[in-house]
């Protein structure tokens, strides 16, 4: 039994149609982001931006010292510029930008943002304890905010996804409101998300 030639053109008009329908979806997910954060309210999550190589950081690293530990790359530094570019450019206004007091959190809210305070709840815990603690104390202060303010946390992926129980790519960011109705009160429910 022969298998039929593959028709190409049907083919190629299958994979046009269905590549126009992506690019349809990932425009319909850009401006309700945008949207979100224009109307406020949010608590918007953002992981650093792309680092050197590596996991975690080296050992016997120092926060006061950023020689000690795994920093943004060149790329990593562009693509920070290329999320405060966006926010300007959508007249996104971020009320508070706080960061894990990790040196890639600090330099990414700092080029994202040019503003940032180091807030403890949002250091990584990657291998280390505290991660129910700083999570509920995350929850705990973040459960009151209310539009039309938005508040930036620049943290870690480990952070990230202890608040919300998802997982995302170094430069992402979710978007989520406290109180949004989701499947475990317990997390911050992502409405939207955007890599850039």
């Amino acid at each position: 039994m022969t298998t039929p030639p593959l028709n190409r053109r049907r083919f190629t008009a299958a994979t046009a149609l269905g590549l126009t329908g992506l690019a349809g979806l990932a425009q319909a997910q850009d401006a309700g982001f945008w949207t979100l954060l224009r109307e406020g309210g949010c608590v918007v999550l953002m992981r650093h931006a792309q680092t050197e190589p590596g996991v975690g950081d080296p050992p016997h690293f120092k926060l006061g010292e950023c020689s000690t530990q795994r920093n943004l790359s060149e790329a990593g530094r562009a693509q920070a510029r290329r999320v405060g570019e966006a926010f300007l450019r959508e007249r996104v206004k971020l009320d508070q930008v706080r960061s894990s007091a990790w040196c890639r959190c600090v330099d990414t809210a700092m080029l994202a943002f040019r503003q940032n305070t180091v807030w403890p709840p949002i250091n990584s815990f990657f291998g280390a304890g505290g991660q129910d603690e700083q999570t509920r104390a995350v929850l705990a202060a973040v459960q009151s905010w209310q539009a039309p303010r938005n508040l930036m946390l620049v943290t870690h992926q480990v952070n990230i996804t202890a608040l919300t129980g998802e997982f995302l790519a170094m430069g992402e960011v979710f978007v989520t409101r406290p109180g949004a109705q989701g499947k475990d009160p317990a997390r911050l429910r992502v409405l939207a998300r955007q890599t850039f």
